[in-house]
């Protein structure tokens, strides 16, 4: 041995002597030294750099970056064609800069990050008394969008109520001795307590505990891991001998074992006994139960600490078997969830022929079930395939949940976790939505995105479809903002070609565009088509831009048309009646935008067979009564407007008739053909 300077690991991630300031303990136990804290700690230093640098957004705020950048260099592109028509067909080059920087502000997406964060805000306040709780507002929008929910069996399908339902010797006969000696084991256990400790622990009488714990004290204790699947503690008695007991899963147990407890004798562990013990626990299994095996081994007695080394040559004493029975919600739960376009796996680390017997009492077709070492034996785009078609995963550690979750999204799925453990957090963490509940272990709540205040699928239903809803009337605003302003500067551009003077005054753009906007105000509180909630809804750029080049020119027939009626009905056609014509576009212009969000709100005909909620309307009315009574206020010679004949009002009427008519057919038209969201 010598003693060196140097460092003994470059990668300080690299040295397995090393535990991480931020990191859990998912089991075992150690003694540590600490030698740096703070931002001295490897976590600190990460934290510092981490600080400097942005998160990387996630799919919905990419999407609402592309929409606003598109808006926005949309924008960039017209105002200097604007400015160079009017400029150079007007002369005025001072008049047409004001104009073309009104129509820039009017093309400009500014209620957009309002309208996002308050639809989603009311999104949120309204999913806390569906008892979900949001922690990331952007979250809303991938729970609307998951298409499959991977969950855990236990207290999801199940009601979580873990009952002690019989305690066997190998051969299959009710052993007090088995009770007992998992009681010691549960009972001195000094990790974190599952449901099945508790339920052993409240199986044993108090005075029969009392007496147990007088008589066996511990030695020490072999902590649970997810490699392992079991764990041990060493107890001593009045003697000299020692005794490791040790419990966990049925083929964990068994790969340590090489005797059986068999009628009070201990004799091999051979390929009939095994085919015995199949028999037994396969019939437990098939009746729900899940199968904890207990197994004992007598040493020396010793100084020193056990080690996993020790967990060998065990003699099996027998089973303990547990009952969680399916919740009466689960199955209108499952079947909801599937109506609504969502598909639901289950990963568990228990026995496949447990979680089939849960899934077929719910309702869920298990099919063929891929057990842990089967994933193992996958590689990824063997798994990815087979996880697609697969709906029960049993057997499964932390890892493999994780690689499944991430191989699912790979495939263009939107995932999402639901699990409550310790060994479900790389699952939460990998999927785009996690999922946790109020009861969860801290590491999984801090990984999840939603907390849900009552472990049930039928509160994660009605969170999805309220998470649809809020999306949807999200989608309203973006889809009316981008169509509009596409149709808008075509009107222009084609005005400013034509016309000795301005369409509209630079003044009666920024009202028109102000009117508008607070028009909207109101969509996080409309109505939702069921059509619209009924399948996930995903964020599709390219969908939004065919949308625009859809319904974005129909607002420029109409322009056009209106500008035709004011030059040729009206005979304002020379500058000296430009106010004429400037205020008969600003109310057409006006009440054709806020009319649009009755008819893009729904692909079905508005009004009557689907009507906005209240709020909308009240602002919609509000806004085009506003609008037709400017030019007639005391204001209009403030505005540059004046009073419109009251010819001027049958020709109104029947132009945004026309409008919606040639509006409504080709949503028809275009529902049909490309579908609505």
């Amino acid at each position: 041995m010598a003693r060196t300077r140097d460092p003994l690991q470059a990668n300080p991630l690299e040295c397995d002597t090393l535990c991480f300031m931020g990191t859990n303990v998912v089991s075992g136990s150690a003694q540590a030294i600490v030698f740096a804290t703070g931002g001295g700690t490897w976590f600190g230093q990460l934290a510092g750099r981490v600080s400097e640098q942005e998160s990387e957004p996630n799919a919905f705020q990419k999407g609402i970056s592309r929409v606003s950048m598109l808006l926005i260099r949309f924008m960039l592109v017209m105002t200097p064609v604007v400015l160079l028509i009017n400029g150079y067909t007007k002369g005025d080059w001072w008049e047409a800069a004001l104009f073309a920087l009104s129509v820039a502000v009017g093309l400009t997406p500014e209620m957009l990050p309002m309208i996002v964060t308050s639809t989603l805000a009311r999104g949120a306040v309204k999913l806390s008394k569906q008892k979900v709780i949001v922690k990331h507002l952007d979250a809303i929008q991938n729970f609307g969008a998951m298409d499959i929910l991977c969950t855990d069996k236990t207290g999801t399908l199940t009601q979580d109520k873990i009952v002690l339902e019989n305690h066997t010797d190998v051969s299959g006969k009710v052993s007090e001795r088995v009770l007992h000696t998992a009681w010691l084991n549960s009972h001195y256990q000094t990790g974190l307590k599952n449901l099945l400790d508790t339920a052993v622990l409240e199986g044993v009488e108090l005075e029969s505990a009392r007496g147990l714990a007088e008589r066996w004290q511990k030695v020490d204790e072999i902590p649970f891991d997810f490699e392992r699947r079991r764990m041990s503690v060493v107890v001593q008695e009045q003697d000299n001998v020692h005794q490791l007991i040790c419990k966990g899963a049925l083929q964990e147990i068994l790969n340590v074992s090489t005797q059986v407890r068999y009628n009070g004798d201990i004799v091999p562990l051979d390929d009939t006994m095994l085919r015995r013990i199949r028999r037994v626990t396969d019939t437990l299994n098939r009746q729900g139960l899940r199968v904890v095996a207990v197994a004992t081994k007598y040493l020396p007695a010793r100084e020193g600490d056990y080690q996993r080394a020790d967990e060998s040559d065990l003699i099996l004493e027998g089973y303990i078997a547990f009952l969680d029975p399916p919740k009466e919600t689960t199955a209108p739960a499952l079947k909801a969830l599937k109506a609504s376009g969502i598909t639901v796996k289950i990963l568990t680390g228990d026995s496949e022929l447990v979680a089939a017997k849960v899934c077929h009492e719910v309702g869920l077709d298990a099919g063929d079930v891929v057990i842990g070492s089967q994933v193992e034996a996958l590689n990824d785009d063997e798994l990815a395939e087979l996880a697609k078609r697969t709906t029960l995963f049993a057997r499964l550690a932390p890892l493999h949940k994780e690689r499944i979750v991430t191989l699912l999204k790979r495939e263009g799925h939107v995932v999402g976790f639901m699990g409550d453990g310790i060994n479900d957090a790389p699952a939460l963490r990998a999927a785009d939505i996690g999922i946790s509940v109020d009861g969860a272990v801290d590491i999984a709540r801090e990984a999840a995105d939603i907390i849900l205040l009552e472990k049930s699928l039928m509160v994660l239903e009605e969170g999805v479809i309220e998470g649809r809803r809020t999306f949807a009337n999200m989608l309203k605003y973006i889809k009316m903002t981008a169509s509009s302003n596409f149709g808008n500067v075509f009107s222009v551009l084609v005005a400013s070609a034509f016309l000795p003077f301005l369409p509209m005054l630079p003044l009666h753009l920024l009202i028109q565009n102000l009117l508008y906007d607070v028009s909207q105000v109101a969509i996080p509180f409309d109505n939702v088509d069921d059509e619209q909630i009924r399948k996930p809804q995903r964020w599709n750029p390219a969908d939004l831009g065919r949308f625009m080049v859809f319904f974005g020119p129909i607002s420029s027939i109409f322009d056009i048309l209106t500008f035709c009626l004011m030059w040729w009905v009206f005979h304002a056609n020379t500058p000296e009646h430009q106010t004429l014509f400037q205020s008969g576009w600003f109310v057409v212009g006006l009440l054709s935008q806020t009319l649009i969000v009755h008819m893009i709100r729904t692909r079905r005909i508005p009004f009557i067979q689907s009507r906005a909620a209240w709020p909308l309307i009240v602002m919609t009315l509000l806004v085009m009564v506003v609008g037709i009574a400017l030019p007639f206020s005391p204001l209009a010679g403030y505005l540059q407007l004046q009073a419109l004949p009251l010819s001027y009002f049958p020709w109104l009427i029947a132009i945004l008739a026309g409008y919606m008519t040639l509006t409504q057919m080709v949503k028809g038209f275009y529902s049909r053909r490309y579908g609505w969201q």
